[in-house]
């Protein structure tokens, strides 16, 4: 494994112990998951009813910016749903063509915010749309992602700002004989998302 490939996946499971660790918050904030609801002990739910911001209250003290900015951020839905639409239809019809492993949206659009007792019904909306839209573009960068792994799997010789999830399996920028030799096995290398899906 080369040094890159060895970073790329210490990054990976440190992701993995911090996602283990905010797990940990569910004793420290009186919740249990069970499957996708998220269920708050009683007394929390009581008490977290008493943290709600009255909606009149909440947009007085939003900064007049927030308020003329607001209608641009959510016409940012339209072409996220439009987006989301063609991606999906994308990977229905492409995918099974390349022997690409689906993503599954609901791996990626994680919408539970909503259901926080402290938050009003403006915050709960917005919680929402976060929720939705960032989670739509890790769905699609993932797709993009494998898309990549199958097309064109050589890492970049520049810095990128992001390192997403297939990037370990690419062969090295220049290396020629490695990418004839090794295109058709990487195009297929999709064991690690296969076993994660069984």
């Amino acid at each position: 494994m080369s040094a890159i490939q060895d970073l790329i996946e210490q990054i990976k499971n440190l992701e993995k112990r911090l996602s283990l660790e905010i797990q940990k918050k569910e004793e420290e904030f009186f919740y249990s998951i069970q499957g996708k609801k998220v269920d708050f002990e009683k007394s929390t739910r009581q008490y977290h009813k008493t943290l709600t911001t009255k909606i009149h209250t909440y947009i007085f003290n939003a900064g007049i910016l927030n308020i003329l900015t607001a209608p641009l951020i959510w016409f940012c839905l339209v072409p996220s749903l439009f987006m989301d639409f063609v991606v999906s239809i994308y990977q229905c019809i492409c995918f099974p063509v390349y022997n690409i492993p689906k993503v599954h949206r609901s791996d990626y659009i994680i919408i539970d915010r909503h259901a926080l007792q402290y938050l009003n019904a403006l915050e709960k909306l917005n919680c929402i749309y976060c929720g939705y839209v960032n989670g739509l573009i890790a769905y699609i960068q993932e797709i993009a992602a494998r898309t990549e792994q199958y097309w064109c799997p050589i890492r970049h010789a520049r810095k990128i700002g992001t390192i997403h999830s297939r990037y370990k399996y690419f062969l090295e920028y220049g290396d020629g004989d490695a990418y004839r030799n090794d295109i058709d096995t990487i195009r297929r290398n999709f064991n690690d998302v296969n076993n994660s899906n069984r």
